[in-house]
């Protein structure tokens, strides 16, 4: 066991290997968009087809960030992602803003998330806990609040993970591992039972929905991009702990590309399977679209055992993302760009305890707004702030002494150009035709940047 040296401060431990990085990656990615928002999709797309290809685009989308991440990474084997690269690329103010950002939209925001649809799914069971059912509303529209059931079990659950991490990150790989296989183990098993002895057709992949919204096709494929950023944004996740990983040169690239290739393969399999199970007129505007597919495919006896072995699922997410923050925070702090208490590591055992708590607070208070509006706000946000660490790669590959990895220097720069092409696209767009959630998102990024100008600007 590694020990504290007497009268040191306490420090982050590199303890994760290969395995442990790639679990973070699985599990940060898959949990919350795929069995949630496909539901939502058949609305907005109303063609199974189309559907697909977002999912496939969403893929290529984020195997060009994850490369274009790796190599950051390699340079900068330090906890923090977007703020280390942000920082070093553009200034102090840039990385103080993507961790302000961070700490609500990339990572409390979707906490949030994860555990509302967890608490849906739940509803199968228990009707109580299904957002629609929620009994107090207030407000109306994109920015109405709703509390219920549901919300205070998915509070408990945040809770939890947020206990559990300050225990120490062996221990929470520990489970984080076992929730990360029996995740991929029920998502392997849905899909494979689903094909061989599930009650679906592949007439269902010919027949469309009718559309909820007005936009066209092309703009609102664009927009709902956001959506893909939101379910493939987990890749970067390994990056946050980079302070913690063995040999990070080699554990870092490796556990960025194998994960988000096995999610964007796992992520195909599943919608190929929803659309398989129920026509998509069906499961417009379903939340818990995993659960209805289940049902259309074995009854609503054994369905009930997939939706509680999905709902189980869902939680290494939250596991996932409650780990990864704080160590966001933790690194600013320690550059004095953030609260000085995130910078507290417990001297036993050796985790950024205030960080944790902080944002699991956070997390519960924000399970008050409905899912929809959260993913839009999420994408976003993270869209925004990974195309600025992209472009960072255009900035630091013109030193010398840059490590360039192989896999993005084939054919550069297509690989980060497209990833700036794409996700610009997704922003401008977003603003246009999403605009409170857009508007939303860039006042929290100008909150981010009036208090660094009036505090920490001022203090360094």
């Amino acid at each position: 066991m590694a020990t504290q040296i007497q009268g040191t401060k306490p420090t982050l431990l590199r303890q994760l290997g290969f395995f442990s990085a790639t679990a973070l990656v699985i599990s940060n990615m898959i949990g919350t968009v795929v069995f949630a928002s496909t539901g939502y999709m058949a609305g907005q797309l109303g063609d199974p087809v189309l559907i697909l290809i977002l999912w496939a685009a969403g893929a290529v989308f984020a195997l060009a960030g994850a490369l274009s991440y790796s190599e950051l990474g390699i340079n900068f084997p330090s906890s923090g992602g977007e703020y280390v690269y942000l920082t070093r690329a553009f200034g102090p103010n840039w990385g103080f803003m993507t961790g302000w950002v961070s700490f609500f939209a990339g990572f409390s925001a979707p906490i949030a998330a994860a555990a509302l649809t967890f608490s849906d799914y739940l509803g199968h069971f228990f009707p109580s806990l299904k957002a629609a059912n929620a009994p107090y509303t207030i407000g109306s529209g994109y920015f109405s609040l709703t509390l219920g059931a549901g919300q205070l079990v998915a509070s408990g659950l945040i809770a939890g993970f947020t206990v559990l991490n300050c225990l120490g990150v062996s221990r929470t790989a520990k489970v984080q591992n076992v929730l990360t296989g029996t995740k991929v183990l029920v998502i392997v098993g849905l899909v494979v039972m689903g094909f061989l002895v599930g009650n679906g057709s592949w007439e269902h992949f010919s027949m469309k929905a009718t559309r909820t919204v007005t936009t066209t096709l092309p703009v609102q494929f664009i927009i709902s991009l956001l959506w893909m950023m939101f379910a493939y944004s987990g890749w970067n996740a390994a990056t946050y702990v980079a302070e913690e990983l063995k040999r990070p040169e080699r554990t870092l690239p490796a556990a960025l590309a194998v994960g988000t290739i096995l999610v964007a393969a796992l992520y195909m399999g599943l919608n190929v399977l929803f659309i398989y199970s129920t026509p998509l007129e069906g499961m417009k505007g379903e939340l818990a679209v995993g659960s209805v597919a289940a049902s259309n495919l074995y009854g609503p006896q054994v369905a009930g055992a997939f939706t509680a072995l999905m709902a189980i699922c869902i939680t290494s997410t939250v596991n996932a993302m409650v780990t990864i923050g704080p160590r966001v925070y933790y690194a600013m702090a320690k550059n004095n760009a953030f609260f000085k208490v995130a910078e507290a590591v417990h001297p036993r055992w050796h985790t950024p305890v205030i960080a944790i708590l902080c944002q699991g607070l956070c997390a519960m208070l924000m399970t008050l707004t409905p899912f929809p509006q959260l993913a839009n706000y999420i994408g976003f946000s993270l869209t925004f702030f990974t195309v600025m660490s992209v472009s960072s790669l255009f900035v630091f590959r013109r030193r010398p002494d840059w490590q360039r990895l192989r896999a993005v220097s084939f054919c550069y720069p297509l690989i980060p150009a497209a990833y700036l092409v794409v996700g610009t696209a997704m922003i401008v767009y977003g603003v246009i035709w999403q605009p409170k959630a857009s508007l939303t998102a860039l006042a929290t990024i100008a909150v981010g940047a009036a208090v660094y100008h009036f505090t920490w600007r001022v203090k360094n």
